[in-house]
């Protein structure tokens, strides 16, 4: 018998260790509840409560094969040992995983395990990330012949074995506590092919040129990464669905394409930086816990200021598009890229706060987290990567670019419903009154010039900091060539940040 583990892979379309598994006779669908994963400072009440709507879907597509999914609580190593106990266990399937520091130490315990019980583990690629990759030259062609390759339909039928499931934990055994959504997205199969057509052909003609403003984000980008995060659909089959839709764009008569053919370019470029960042934390993964270059180890991190670290996670800074951006991530779990970006910035530059907090937090109310896109991101923000442009955003500026006329502001920050439209960015110069909200914590413009002070600062006087630099870029800069000795002094233009299919 083999054992399928199912881990960030919630689907039985396209997916390759279900497939493989199969050809070799009896298997039993596996996922396991892991009460210590569950208590790691980054997962969270939305997490638990998206897993729970993927794992009912999950069940109903294996019965409808002939198999119930078999859910197990407990510690994986414990789980698989009772298991092999009991069944004649072959080999143990599941797709390669890139996640966070405690599934890295599991799977290490899990493979001793193995080894040790003369158990083959076998882990697939699900994606582009490639496993014990040695430098990133021809990584992006690799990318596309794997995302070029067919889907593996899933298997025509299971054969039924008696297992019984454990009780599916509540959220007060994992001791999750409600996080202040009010609006979560629903997880399973279903609900992400429906996004996945309505972005294609309804909401995502406005994509390249709305995906920046949460005025229109929301609607127009694919909110597809939350299900990319849990595997409910392989990127696969997305980058996939997403060159159908460019062939169909190009048969449509001149005139009715509308911005349609960028927007899908934009998108399916993004769908490979996806993998291009979780690449990284495969290569590295320390980079979950520490700075990508050694240089900046000593900012940062003699105070931590407390007072400004919950303004910041409250939406009470005193700048209106940061507030209403942090306000609405708490409620629904999704913010677009940029906003993501600024909120990030803010916390590392103006409040002059060590990423790691911040970082966890943000880890917390992303329903879509993803941890090599996610640390990779928040050290971009925080220019602590040795190899990209240091970006510090004026968030009043964002607000002014983004929201101009205050949309988002009034309807994620209640307290300035109804000031005058010439402060909505700018409250503290108006002279009515503000219901409450607060005057801002920090001056930006001063906060600002001394951020960048240290940071530039921290270049200049490291000796051997572009040498450094350089062996970063090599290791994990995107590139369709070999890089260049000079790379290093280059600024990463402002595409290169990475706006994702969020």
């Amino acid at each position: 018998m083999n054992i399928v583990w199912f881990k960030r892979d919630l689907r039985v379309e396209d997916h390759a260790a279900l497939a493989k598994a199969a050809i070799g006779g009896d298997l039993l669908p596996l996922y396991i509840i892991e009460p210590d994963l569950w208590q790691q400072p980054d997962m969270s009440h939305r997490h638990y409560q998206f897993l729970q709507a993927c794992l009912v879907e999950l069940d109903h597509s294996l019965q409808a094969l002939g198999q119930r999914l078999i859910i197990k609580v407990g510690n994986a190593v414990d789980i698989l040992a009772d298991l092999s106990s009991r069944y004649p266990v072959q080999a143990l399937w599941s797709h390669q995983e890139t996640w966070n520091g405690w599934t890295y130490q599991r799977d290490i315990a899990v493979k001793n395990w193995c080894q040790t019980h003369n158990i083959v583990w076998h882990e697939p690629s699900q994606n582009g990330v490639i496993r014990c990759l040695q430098d990133r030259d021809g990584w992006a062609k690799r990318w596309y012949q794997q995302m070029q390759k067919p889907t593996r339909p899933a298997p025509a039928t299971l054969t039924p074995m008696v297992e019984a499931s454990d009780t599916l934990p509540s959220f007060e055994e994992l001791g999750l506590e409600e996080d202040g959504a009010s609006y979560i997205q629903v997880g399973g199969r279903s609900e992400g092919l429906k996004l996945l057509d309505s972005f294609l052909n309804q909401r995502g003609e406005g994509y390249t040129k709305e995906m920046s403003s949460p005025v229109t984000a929301f609607d127009s980008c694919s909110r597809l990464s939350a299900h990319l995060a849990f595997g409910t659909l392989s990127i696969r089959e997305v980058f996939q669905a997403c060159e159908q839709r460019k062939r169909e764009i190009k048969q449509m008569p001149w005139g009715t394409k509308g911005q349609w053919s960028k927007a899908m370019r934009s998108f399916s470029g993004r769908l490979r930086w996806h993998c291009h960042f979780i690449q990284k934390l495969e290569d590295e993964s320390r980079f979950e816990f520490e700075n990508m270059h050694p240089a900046y180890d000593a900012l940062r991190v003699d105070s931590f200021n407390e007072d400004f670290f919950i303004a910041w996670q409250q939406g009470r800074t005193g700048y209106p598009m940061v507030d209403a951006c942090m306000r609405a991530l708490t409620a629904t779990g999704w913010l677009n890229f940029r906003m993501r970006a600024m909120v990030m910035s803010f916390a590392s530059y103006h409040l002059w706060l060590h990423w790691r907090r911040p970082a966890l937090h943000l880890a917390t109310l992303f329903t879509d987290y993803e941890p090599g896109i996610h640390y990779s991101q928040i050290q971009m923000q925080s220019g602590t990567t040795g190899i990209n442009a240091i970006r510090i955003y004026n968030p009043i500026k964002q607000g002014l670019d983004q929201d101009p006329e205050g949309v988002f502001i009034r309807q994620w920050v209640p307290e300035l419903r109804d000031i005058d439209q010439a402060f909505v960015h700018t409250p503290w110069l108006a002279s009515a009154d503000t219901h409450g909200y607060p005057m801002p914590i920090v001056d930006e413009k001063i906060a600002r010039k001394a951020a960048a002070s240290q940071i530039y600062g921290m270049r200049k006087n490291n000796a051997t900091f572009r040498e450094t630099a350089q062996q970063i870029f090599t290791k994990h800069g995107s590139r369709k060539s070999a890089p260049s000795r000079r790379v290093a002094k280059k600024r990463v233009p402002s595409k290169a940040q990475g706006e994702l299919p969020l």
